[in-house]
């Protein structure tokens, strides 16, 4: 049901906890006040940061502009994803993104404190949200490729979370996302609508629960049964 035909099963990807994630972001933020190059550093903690927050695929975050959040929708702001994977090769799916779990207040920061050390214009057509150091002939900055915010993920977990430096990658942080905001009382509809999946079924593999939520929905379950039985022996 609502599911794609020919689908195969995704490959299990268990995120890690909500402490070992603000682990990792404790000590990389602690680490831009003494890192040798923090404008990349501090790109790359936010990109990270963002896909924790709202889901975003790593290719998402590359190709977002300045001109894509929209500070002035919803409560917290929205991103207009632009260019977010379609599904059956149907081409681009535009989406917009709530800046919840925190998101609003990382992108302030990061274009307050950080991004005027890439570029001087914030109101160029088409200027890269996340930018790269290499420059245009144009001496406006690149948009950054999804190598380097791979590779500053993967840096910054063997530091700071050891255990997880080879497998926590963009697409975990995305599967994290998820978990975080159904953990948070999101339904699976809106969890779907944020990252921007086809099918529920999608959504659905994306959630991992923690070790004892089912044992503790069937205790739950099994008292409330009881209670009802005692009502009817009454």
């Amino acid at each position: 049901m609502n599911r794609p035909r020919g689908a195969k099963d995704a490959q299990l990807r268990i995120p890690p906890s909500e402490p070992e994630v603000g682990t990792l972001f404790t000590g990389w933020g602690g680490e831009l006040a003494t890192c040798r190059k923090f404008a990349p550093t501090a790109r790359n903690y936010t990109a990270s940061k963002l896909m924790s927050q709202v889901g975003l695929r790593v290719s998402e975050a590359c190709k977002l502009d300045l001109a894509d959040i929209k500070w002035d929708l919803g409560r917290f702001g929205k991103l207009h994803v632009r260019h977010g994977k379609g599904a059956r090769g149907s081409g681009p799916r535009e989406r917009m993104v709530p800046l919840i779990s925190g998101a609003d207040r990382t992108l302030r920061w990061f274009i307050e404190d950080v991004w005027g050390q890439f570029d001087d214009d914030h109101t160029r057509p088409g200027a890269p949200l996340f930018p790269s150091e290499r420059k245009n002939t144009d001496g406006s900055s690149r948009r950054v490729g999804d190598d380097a915010l791979r590779s500053g993920l993967k840096v910054a977990a063997k530091a700071h979370l050891p255990g997880w430096g080879e497998k926590l990658t963009p697409h975990v942080l995305r599967h994290f996302c998820a978990s975080q905001l159904y953990g948070n009382g999101l339904d699976l509809l809106a969890i779907q609508e944020v990252l921007g999946h086809s099918w529920i079924a999608t959504t659905m593999r994306y959630i991992h629960v923690r070790q004892t939520r089912v044992e503790d929905a069937w205790v739950a379950g099994t008292e409330r049964a009881a209670k009802r039985l005692e009502g009817l022996v009454r």
